[in-house]
């Protein structure tokens, strides 16, 4: 019988807004765990106010918030710290994501807590993390594409530089606290100590680049932007056909071998200047004409059939629609559905973590009105 997830049983306290912090707290949610979200009262979440909008309700705010509870606490009131403090002694995990220095300010820097909540896990999701010289640096998600040399490899040779578009910034450093917390979870279950997790989103950056910084630390020149072409492996990139561009990626030789055969020219495969991956990079545009001689003579939905079939990876570029709409994407439940009070039924991303032994329901519980629990929750508190 399936259970809502492996983190049955355990409370997140989720002082987090906008993107980063959420997006962890969500996961977590979605994985099981009880997320209370704790919010500024009348305002909320900064992104209870961000757009596209919903029948007057912010569908980014339920996009990123859905599944949790919420409650309006001042942390500078002394009747709301009370009541902030009775939810830290039930919780497992405190996720924040502001400025350093916020957080001690307010009396529940990770010092303070460890000393009064010794099996609470802290975790803070900054700009720039908990320490060096940029720590107080304010931090958004373009800042740290930029400073974090991501924006500087993507787009096409000579062009200007090109934001990804979507936060990998925020959605980077949430992925890598949800990690950080789930070790420190394990961390905890094995040896009693609970533990500070410090993401800086800056870090998380410069994780993501894995080739990119490697391939500046062998030559000593930091790499530019190649469109759509791999930096390392040919052919891997873009290609025309009749009617449009699809992906080839022949990522070794055995592949490129059976991209040519598919394609009806073999000699291509044994061509001296082709033989090997170095040689196929050193002459990667005589091989892109001479691909794309072949494939300008018929369609995409030929040449995807036929590398199929050779079992050569290739695939179409799809815009968002024809992702999420896509046949495999509704298969693997990457559509899903929450029935807002307000909004009605709001169309959503699925969890793409698939565990076997635990559900992945069509429907989700909706993202919660501002303070919507707080009468549930201080009476599971014994003080309601």
């Amino acid at each position: 019988m399936s259970v809502p997830g492996p983190l049955s049983g355990i409370t997140v306290i989720d002082l987090s807004r906008i993107l980063a912090g959420p997006y962890c707290t969500m996961l977590m949610a979605e994985l099981g765990a009880r997320v209370i979200k704790v919010e500024t009262p009348k305002t909320g979440d900064d992104a209870r106010h961000y757009g596209p909008f919903l029948k007057g309700k912010s569908a980014y705010f339920m996009s990123i918030n859905r599944g949790k509870e919420s409650i309006a606490l001042n942390l500078k009131a002394e009747e709301d710290r009370e009541i902030f403090e009775k939810l830290l002694e039930t919780a497992d995990v405190i996720v924040e994501n502001f400025r350093p220095g916020t957080m001690e300010k307010l009396g529940y820097g990770w010092e303070t807590l460890h000393a009064r909540y010794p099996k609470l896990i802290y975790a803070a999701a900054s700009g720039f993390g908990h320490s060096g010289p940029d720590s107080l640096r304010p931090a958004y998600d373009m800042v740290v594409q930029g400073m974090g040399g991501i924006m500087s490899i993507t787009g096409t040779p000579g062009g200007p530089p090109v934001r990804i578009g979507m936060s990998i910034g925020d959605i980077g450093a949430g992925l890598y606290t949800t990690v950080g917390v789930n070790a420190a979870l394990y961390h905890r279950a094995q040896t009693g100590e609970a533990t500070k997790v410090d993401i800086g989103m800056f870090d998380c950056q410069l994780a993501l680049l894995e080739n990119a910084i490697l391939r500046y630390f062998l030559s000593g020149k930091p790499p530019g932007p190649l469109g759509v072409r791999h930096p390392n492996i040919a052919p891997f990139e873009a290609f025309d056909t009749a009617d449009g561009k699809i992906i080839i990626a022949a990522g070794n030789d055995s592949l490129y071998v059976k991209l040519m055969e598919a394609l009806g020219r073999p000699e291509l495969a044994k061509a001296a200047k082709y033989l090997t991956n170095d040689l196929r990079l050193q002459s990667m545009e005589a091989l892109k004409g001479d691909i794309e001689t072949v494939l300008k003579t018929k369609s995409m939905a030929h040449w995807i059939k036929v590398l199929d079939e050779a079992g050569v990876p290739a695939g179409p570029i799809n815009n968002v629609g024809q992702a999420i709409e896509s046949p495999q994407a509704k298969a693997r439940n990457m559509v899903i559905t929450t029935e807002d009070p307000v909004a009605g039924t709001v169309k959503l991303v699925g969890n793409p973590i698939k565990m076997s032994g635990f559900a992945d329901p069509a429907t989700r519980k909706p993202a919660p009105e501002l303070d919507a629990d707080r009468e549930r929750i201080l009476k599971s508190l014994g003080t309601g």
